[in-house]
């Protein structure tokens, strides 16, 4: 990148701002940082082992979310808060009434409101916001199987794919989301991302010219299909040797000894599909509002293309969602209490919504650049609290809360944390309080995220079939991770994900589920101030990136 403006800031002084960024970070002189930070500072958009998330979130990971005038109070469509009164389908009658008044906020007063459906945000700029998650709640009382039917798994067996789909609030654009339920219900079991239920709904825009990780401008073949604002897809295909998959490894001998062909699931993952804004267009350059994710070679094809129409600025705040408080499930077998999931989704929000006694709680399908910010899981116990799966890219979850379980857990059921699976890279979970669960992976390759201050009692477990591949892929950081419980499962990283850091977390010792890595040899990782979660500096890896960003908070 060159000294021209990028998204309103020069290379100079995006760099130049690196001295002064362990003191905005709330840390110690910039001697005495960590020396990770140091080298990162330098090269921030290429550095081997920790990625830039400077940018992750809804909007540029801005700190004001959008506000948006009320348009629509839900007792006007014939909610009532009495606890009784089914009240879903009013308010989707009110949120489909704000989407097509050009969108706007749906009130929803304090109380109690009874719904017996899912509720849909279905159209761009809509919000739905309650009085406060300790003032409004939604009693939820049925389950996905129960109003849309069984959801079977596309690689097979017996599983239910609401144990990883599905919220019954539920954001996604009204055509995705409906084609979605005649798939489910017709048992064509489908694909959940930005291409449709068979990943045929897209066409080409242009073919991309070589470039580099951590470029913001690149090359186009034509540009005539492309304006500034637009939202398109990086689309990026493997070759019968499977070198994209070993540069999201971070290349070498252990990724080129790896055997790919075996792992089929993981293959359905790819083409890699990334969607990014376009920032502005120049002749045939094109700059985009974050800088590439992996390099793009001549081998994987690399172009941009259309996809589904994405929902976008829309949201769900202040309001609880509470499902029955039913045992759970059998591990796999969740009928779908699900809480909140964002879906083909680009630039929506989450903030102050608590979900309660849910099999899964807020869910990123084939979601990027959202926000999931003072979010909170409670009640009996969960499968999954967090999940991050479908290729979902670019998210920030911050400031979010796993209250211990209410209730024993049951035989046979199973306890994650906060997963990322499937493709899924450079989001990042900052400010948490896990009171149990784990930093999952479900393997399926995620790479290039980021987990930075916090607490966790490492209870949890992590999943996934050996078909879909490596836990890690490279550029994972677990940044000042304050462990309660001392194990090292899934945290303490540096034996197990390829080109990564592990900084700043305490001594931890392996117990319960002991994992082998996936690659041979040398792992090229970092481990640094291990012991020293109250040392290290920037205490916060993401927010001290924003600052190195030239984007204050």
């Amino acid at each position: 990148m060159s000294n021209r403006t990028v998204m309103g800031m020069t290379r100079r002084s995006l760099l130049g701002s690196a001295v002064t960024v362990a003191l905005g970070a709330g840390a110690a002189p910039a001697a005495e940082a960590a020396p990770l930070w140091r080298e990162f500072s330098r090269t921030p958009f290429t550095h081997p082992q920790i990625p830039y998330v400077g940018r992750a979130g809804c909007h540029g990971g801005a700190t004001g979310l959008p506000r948006r005038r009320v348009v629509a109070d839900v007792r006007d469509f014939g909610a009532v808060a009495d606890g009784t009164t089914d009240s879903a389908p009013a308010i989707n009658r009110a949120l489909i009434a704000a989407g097509r008044a050009g969108g706007g906020t749906v009130a929803v007063p304090p109380g109690t409101f009874r719904v017996d459906d899912v509720i849909r945000v279905g159209h761009s700029n809509v919000v739905l916001k309650g009085a406060g998650s300790g003032r409004t709640t939604l009693y939820a009382t049925k389950n996905l199987t129960e109003l849309i039917g069984t959801y079977g798994s596309r690689y097979g067996g017996d599983k239910s794919s609401w144990s990883w789909a599905g919220g019954l609030i539920w954001l996604a654009p009204r055509a995705r989301w409906e084609s979605l339920v005649a798939a489910i219900r017709a048992k064509a079991w489908p694909f959940e991302g930005w291409t449709g239920n068979r990943r045929d709904e897209w066409r080409t825009l242009t073919s991309v010219a070589p470039a580099r990780q951590g470029s913001w401008t690149v090359t186009v073949a034509d540009a005539c299909s492309l304006r500034p604002g637009a939202l398109v897809l990086l689309r990026l295909a493997d070759d019968a040797d499977h070198t994209l998959l070993e540069h999201m490894c971070g290349g070498g001998p252990g990724p080129e000894a790896y055997f790919w062909d075996d792992k089929t699931k993981l293959t359905s993952y790819v083409p890699y599909e990334w969607p990014v804004r376009i920032a502005r267009v120049h002749g045939r350059k094109v700059t985009l509002e974050r800088p590439l994710p992996l390099d793009l070679r001549p081998e994987w094809s690399p172009q941009l293309t259309t996809h589904v129409p994405e929902l976008s600025g829309s949201g769900v705040e202040g309001l609880t969602l509470e499902a029955p408080e039913t045992p759970q499930q059998p591990h796999l077998l969740d009928k779908g209490h699900n809480g909140v999931v964002l879906q083909c989704a680009y630039d929506c929000w989450v903030d102050d919504v608590t979900v309660r006694h849910v099999d899964n709680g807020f869910g990123l399908v084939a979601a990027s650049a959202c926000t999931l910010r003072r979010t909170r899981v409670a009640g009996r116990g969960s499968h999954h609290p967090y999940f991050c799966r479908e290729g979902s890219h670019d998210n920030l979850v911050e400031n979010f809360t796993i209250e211990e379980r209410t209730s024993p857990a049951p035989a046979n059921t199973q306890l994650h944390g906060i997963n990322v699976e499937g493709l899924s890279s450079y989001n990042v979970w900052s400010r948490g309080d896990m009171r149990m669960g784990t930093f999952d992976s479900h393997r399926g390759l995620p790479f290039a995220n980021v987990r930075t201050d916090i607490t966790v009692n490492n209870t949890g477990r992590h999943g996934g079939d050996a078909s879909a591949g490596p836990l890690f892929g490279a550029r994972f950081t677990h940044w000042n991770i304050r462990v309660t419980n001392g194990r090292a499962g899934l945290v303490r990283i540096d034996g197990l994900a390829p080109y990564s850091a592990t900084v700043g977390i305490d001594e931890v010792r392996e117990f319960d589920q002991i994992d082998v890595p996936d690659f041979t040899g040398d792992l090229h990782t970092r481990l640094e101030l291990y012991g020293s979660s109250g040392a290290v500096r920037p205490r916060n890896l993401y927010e001290a990136q924003r600052r190195l960003n030239g984007v204050g908070r």
